[in-house]
């Protein structure tokens, strides 16, 4: 009886999985980790580093947390979600081990040429070249949908660093963006923003520019909880800033923390019957780390190695469970803007610039 129930559960598990995937995506949330390597995604804590005094505060701690021989365990020790859930219910694209490998178009490798790539669909090397707090030139794809009737209104970024305005050109696009040290700002602030907005301010930052990535969560799933957006982006931040101050056990710590977000906004929506079934949330990082020599794992921009390859994962509606992508293929990070907008039935191509959308189904 118990072996017949079980049967029957996986059975449905397996018919909703496909119906979500069949299904037309209605929602769209974007979501980024950013300077997130494709080994750690892959292949979980890096033997070279989780050893080196250096890098670590606590060395038996972080083993015991994330170290095992096998990297297939390591990964799911780091992102857990990743490996019990979007694997096997989505895609997962960048693990150059077998061939399979995403890469920056931009030869800038840092952080605005990045984020600009992914949201506008292409690289502009010529304009995007710093850091520099400049309106974006470029109309990204989610100033793109907030034109479109259907979303007109809809869409609503987050993010931890201060750039983000700038970034997707709040001033020019009409976006509201929550980012860098803001609080939330309405008329009927819930309980809870009012706590953030109390906590934003007496949890000092290690970092001038770049806030909490809790702070950023917890801003963006009240908003959705509220006014049900139709369109998010969210754009963690700490793993980056960790890896630039050389601390590898509070980057490892922040991508696990990080995966456990995004489990937390993947479970809600699935409990909300307008998102159920009927949103897809794609997850990609502005740029990659250098690896050889091992100090270079703090940095990236375009003199070091490696530091182009990225990773894409997808899951939910219009996504066809593929898993982790295991054959030889080549994909960029201009194809998530014009991904985001295909997935809700909309041609996004930035008059011939933007990336073509990816094959999810």
């Amino acid at each position: 009886m118990k072996i017949a129930l079980r049967f029957v559960f996986v059975l449905l598990l397996f018919k909703a999985q496909l119906v979500s995937a069949q299904a037309p995506a209605e929602n769209v949330i974007i979501i980024t980790l950013d300077g997130m390597r494709w080994q750690e995604v892959f292949t979980g804590a890096d033997s070279a580093l989780i050893k080196d005094k250096k890098y670590v505060d606590d060395e038996n701690d972080l083993r015991t947390r994330f170290w095992h021989e096998q990297a297939e365990v390591r990964r799911e020790k780091l992102m857990p979600f990743f490996w019990s859930t979007l694997v096997k219910q989505g895609v997962l694209y960048g693990n150059r081990a077998y061939g399979n490998n995403v890469n920056c178009s931009n030869y800038m490798w840092f952080s605005y040429p990045g984020y600009n790539e992914i949201l506008s669909g292409f690289a502009d090397d010529e304009r995007i070249k710093s850091n520099d707090k400049m309106n974006n030139p470029n109309e990204t794809v989610l100033e793109f949908l907030n034109k479109q009737a259907k979303y007109k209104g809809k869409v609503a970024a987050f993010g931890s660093w201060d750039v983000f305005p700038f970034i997707i050109n709040e001033e020019r696009s009409g976006i509201p963006v929550n980012a860098g040290f803001e609080s939330a700002v309405d008329k009927n602030l819930s309980d809870r923003e009012k706590f953030l907005n109390q906590l934003q301010v007496e949890i000092p930052s290690p970092w001038g520019g770049v806030r909490l990535d809790a702070f950023t969560h917890h801003f963006a799933l009240e908003y959705m909880k509220k006014y049900k957006p139709r369109v998010v982006y969210i754009a963690y931040g700490e793993t980056d800033d960790f890896a630039h101050n050389g601390k590898y056990d509070a980057y490892l710590k922040s991508a696990y923390q990080t995966d456990q977000f995004i489990k937390n906004i993947w479970e809600w929506v699935q409990s909300q019957p307008q998102y159920q079934n009927k949103t897809t949330i794609l997850i990609t990082t502005d740029h990659g780390r250098g690896t050889i020599p091992v100090d270079e794992w703090r940095s990236h921009g375009t003199k070091i190695k490696g530091a182009d390859q990225i990773w894409i994962a997808a899951i939910g509606a219009g996504v066809t469970p593929k898993g982790e992508v295991k054959s030889s293929g080549q994909l960029y990070q201009n194809q998530v803007a014009a991904t985001a907008a295909g997935l809700l039935g909309i041609t996004f191509t930035q008059m011939g610039k933007a990336g073509k959308p990816l094959q999810l189904k």
